[in-house]
This record gives structure tokens, C-alpha cells and sequence, in this order.
């Protein structure tokens, strides 16, 4: 039977999310004169969660995360760590950790001096920084590096070091403000695993600050997507791309396929969306606080939900659309489709590659028929 690791205390971290927060955001905001960078955010984080603060440049999550740091003092609202308001603690004093996105270690040190640093600055005795360094190295796999020096390691292993760096001092919170950015995309993909593993391991809450889509919906177990200061929606990643709320947190996760429309009837468990390129109207699961008939709706669907097929759909086939394949993008295993409906409209369809084929099934130019389930169907505030 797998068990969670334990934490720098001992004991082992409740589920994410689970009981009393473990880090409670009460009605934070943040004021630099006239321009509100934080406004009125409320959040909880579990003890051992993964949890990251996603949004554009401009929103407000390093803001937030400087202020958890304690390099920046809320305006209005509270901290409170396991129910410790972090206010009335200077940034020294808190079991709070922060690894920024320039690594910042020192180029005159090896590895395991950058790694020490921290513990010697706290008076930490000399055998007790030996024995937590070696084992923080281990933890990042970079012992056979402890002597090297920063100029001499990769990009990802000095992302290694400066998270060594961070995990030694055992913080019962550790802060990480865009940890990947500086590194490939083949690389970003394979760190994201290793930062998953090491959490996991060390039973730490991370909070992680980024604008990579894909890069919170695989590391963390929650995320706050954030808009212009405020929390647009908090959910796990599969509810966040599947059921999101807004059109904003529709568009900034992934791709999407969004049609106004206007509210005609409930048919059954479904709403029926009028709208002008489906013939048969738009079909949607319907919701206790859906919209009334006549009321404008917007109804979003991924596209990787969408067939795309030559032949005609079936009679009877909701959410039904025809149109010209403008474009056509080869990804390897898939492949996107780029339709013109008679509107003018353009969707996008996005099928797997599942067979060898020599030559492309639907061409560009090709007259096509788009369909997609009822249940892929998402209505939105718009």
C-alpha cells in the first residue's frame, strides 16, 4: 500500500484540500497608490497540496506571492498560516520558503555551498548543515555535483540547486514564482514531473506561480486562475478545462470554440441554444441555474470534441454545423483542422492521428460536417 510522505514535523499531511486549511488568504488585498494589484481574495490551501496561482502578466499572483513571503505588506485582508497570522511576522521569521525564477545563487560557491548558505546564515551547527545538505542533494539527485560550481551545470540542474536551497531550511511552505520559465520546452516537461515527485516525497505545500497553461494543469492538484487582481475560478485542472465558469477561464485554459447563441427551450436534460450556423440548433446539458428561454447564451466546446467528417452526420445529430477546411496544421499525433462555416465563422476541430496514412484524409478546401455531443457542450456567463 502507497502512503504520502511525511513533513519536515514528522507526521503525514492530510489529504490536499482536507479538514482546516492549512493556509487561509482572508479578504487580501493589495494597493501601490491607485492601481490595485490584489483585490479582495479569499483562498484555502491544504496542508500537502500542490496548489498554483495561474493568470497572465499583470494579474496579481507574484503580487500575492511576495505577500505570503512577506516581501510585500497586504492592504487590507489576512495571512493566517495554520492559523498564525503572517502579518506580525518579519519575512526571517516565517517557516515560509521562496524560490524565484532567477535561481539567484551565488556564482563564487559550489552546490553545496549555494545549498548551506541558508543554514549558516541561521547559526545552524556544522555537522547538522553537513548532514541536511547531503540530503538535500540526494533529494534533487545532484550529489555527484555537491563541489561544481553554478557556471558549470545545465539549466535544470541549477533549477535543482536553487530548489535544494529552498527545501533545506524545511519550510512548512514553500513559495515558487515561475521555478521553469527559464528552461526548454523538453526540459520544462521533464522538470514538471520531477518537481511533482520531490513534493510528493517531502510533504510540503508548494505554491506555485505561473502563466503555463499546461504547466499547472500538470503539477498541481488545484488552481486559481486569476484576472485582473481578483479569483476568476478555483477547481482541480479537469473541472477548470471541463466545466469552467467564464469565458475568460474558457479561453485562457486551452483551446476553445465559443458561439453565441440565444436560449429556446429545455428538451428533456438538455437546453436548446438557437444559433445561426446550426440549422437544428446547439444542444447543451441543461442546469438548475441555467438560463431562461430568450435569454442570450454563450456555449463553448473544445475542440478535440468536435468530429470532422466528409459524410453527413446522422439525422437527428445535435450540435450539427457544415463549412470549408481552410487550414490544416500536422502535429504529429494530431492533427487541427481549421473550418470556415457559411458565416464565416471559423472553428476549430482537433482529431488523434491514430493510423499511418500516406495521404490526408480531408483535404484543404474539402466541404466538411462538424458534430459533437451533447455532453461536450458548455454554457458560460459571458
Amino acid at each position: 500500500m502507497n502512503e504520502r510522505p511525511q513533513d519536515a514535523g514528522g507526521e503525514p499531511p492530510p489529504a490536499p484540500g482536507s479538514g482546516d486549511a492549512f493556509l487561509r488568504i482572508e479578504g487580501v488585498s493589495k494597493r501601490f497608490g491607485s492601481v490595485t494589484a490584489v483585490d479582495d481574495v479569499s483562498l484555502d490551501i491544504g496542508r500537502g497540496e500542490f496548489f498554483a496561482l495561474l493568470g497572465p502578466s499583470g494579474c496579481g499572483k507574484t503580487t500575492l506571492l511576495r505577500m505570503l513571503a512577506g516581501f510585500e505588506t497586504p492592504s487590507a485582508g489576512a495571512l493566517l498560516l495554520e492559523g498564525v497570522d503572517l502579518a506580525a511576522l518579519p519575512p526571517y521569521r516565517r517557516p515560509v520558503n521562496m524560490m524565484f525564477q532567477s535561481y539567484a545563487l551565488f556564482p563564487h560557491m559550489t552546490v553545496a555551498g549555494n545549498v548551506a548558505f541558508g543554514l549558516r546564515q541561521d547559526r545552524v551547527p556544522r555537522a547538522e548543515i553537513a548532514t541536511r545538505v547531503a540530503d538535500a542533494l540526494a533529494l534533487v539527485e545532484l550529489s555527484a555535483l555537491a563541489r561544481r560550481k553554478p557556471h558549470q551545470l545545465s539549466g535544470g540542474q541549477r533549477q535543482r540547486v536553487a530548489l535544494a536551497r529552498s527545501l533545506v531550511k524545511r519550510p512548512r511552505l514553500l513559495l515558487l514564482d515561475e521555478p521553469l520559465a527559464a528552461l526548454d520546452k523538453k526540459l520544462r516537461e521533464q522538470t514538471q514531473f520531477e518537481l511533482m515527485a520531490i513534493q510528493q516525497r517531502v510533504g510540503i505545500t508548494f505554491v506555485i506561480v505561473t502563466h503555463d497553461q499546461d504547466e499547472a494543469m500538470t503539477v498541481a492538484d488545484r488552481i486559481a486562475v486569476m484576472d485582473r487582481g481578483c479569483i476568476a475560478q478555483v477547481d482541480t485542472p479537469s473541472a477548470i478545462y471541463e466545466a469552467p465558469r467564464s469565458r475568460y477561464v474558457a479561453e485562457f485554459i486551452g483551446d476553445v470554440n465559443i458561439f453565441d447563441g440565444r436560449a429556446s427551450a429545455v428538451n428533456g436534460n438538455d437546453i436548446v441554444v438557437d444559433q445561426a450556423d446550426a440549422p437544428g440548433g446547439l444542444a447543451a446539458p441543461a442546469r438548475a441555474d441555467g438560463p431562461a428561454a430568450g435569454d442570450p447564451v454563450l456555449l463553448a466546446v473544445r475542440p478535440e470534441k468536435i468530429e470532422i467528417a466528409a459524410e453527413l452526420p446522422p439525422p437527428g445529430t445535435a450540435n450539427a454545423m457544415a463549412g470549408e477546411v481552410t487550414e490544416i496544421a500536422y502535429l504529429g499525433s494530431t492533427s487541427t483542422y481549421r473550418v470556415r462555416l457559411d458565416s464565416g465563422k471559423t472553428v476549430v476541430s482537433t482529431q488523434t492521428n491514430r493510423l499511418h496514412r500516406a495521404g490526408a484524409v480531408i483535404d484543404r478546401g474539402a466541404r466538411v460536417h462538424l458534430s459533437w455531443p451533447v455532453e461536450a457542450s458548455i454554457l458560460l456567463r459571458s
